[in-house]
């Protein structure tokens, strides 16, 4: 299995720290996002990992070298304009192939978490979904809801009851056929993909990750909580 790492936004929620260096760098107990990032990835056995950048391309680079890339082995996609989630997948969908029988994991740098990816892969593969989604029941303000089948229905800034309304991850398990299905402009958000191939009622899944813990390190003071995973 291979897998995705988006490092490339801007990290501006995190600012002053991102003035200086990227998102990918910021250090939580003294490991960078990154790192750790490709620690989890690395052992749950993929070797094969691809990293976007953009904000202070050069310094994930070099980072990368003198780490000997952690000893898997990494491709780099530079976007020379943020592309967003949806078109920094885009753009990096060579990496992965044709084959639907090898999904990928798309992972959010600054989120920690312990979920089970092995798990998570093989509820895709039994699923036959074209993207599952780690999701929480926790707050948050950007709510994805799921029907009573576990299918991407829309998303909403407050709960709404006639749906589950759950909090994304930032943890994607997805088939490379989503790669000819993305026919959005250069820049755009993987969500607004999902929901509009939800709507031609593709299989975007809610894949339950409420028993594992799980932070979004997006916040100077969140750097500063214990860690989870």
């Amino acid at each position: 299995m291979k897998a995705m790492v988006l490092a490339a936004g801007l990290g501006t929620r995190l600012r002053p720290i991102t003035n200086t260096q990227p998102k990918a760098l910021v250090e939580v107990g003294g490991r960078t996002l990154l790192e750790i990032t490709l620690s989890r990835l690395k052992a749950f056995g993929i070797r094969d990992v691809i990293v976007n950048v953009h904000h202070f391309a050069e310094m994930v680079v070099d980072y990368l070298k003198t780490n000997g890339n952690f000893g898997i082995h990494i491709e780099v996609s530079r976007e020379e304009v943020l592309l967003d989630t949806g078109g920094g997948l885009k753009k990096a969908g060579w990496f992965f192939g044709t084959n639907p029988d090898e999904p990928f994991i798309l992972h959010n740098v600054d989120v920690i978490s312990t979920i089970d990816l092995h798990r998570m892969a093989d509820f895709h593969t039994r699923n036959r979904a074209l993207a599952t989604l780690a999701v929480q029941d926790r707050k948050t303000s950007r709510y994805l809801l799921f029907d009573e089948m576990g299918r991407l229905r829309g998303k909403s800034p407050v709960p709404d009851m006639r749906f589950q309304s759950l909090g994304f991850s930032g943890v994607h398990v997805i088939s490379p056929r989503l790669m000819s299905m993305m026919d959005n402009d250069e820049v755009f958000s993987i969500t607004a993909c999902y929901l509009d191939l939800a709507s031609r009622g593709e299989a975007i899944l809610a894949f339950r990750a409420d028993e594992y813990e799980w932070k979004d390190v997006g916040r100077p003071e969140s750097l500063l909580e214990p860690r989870s995973g």
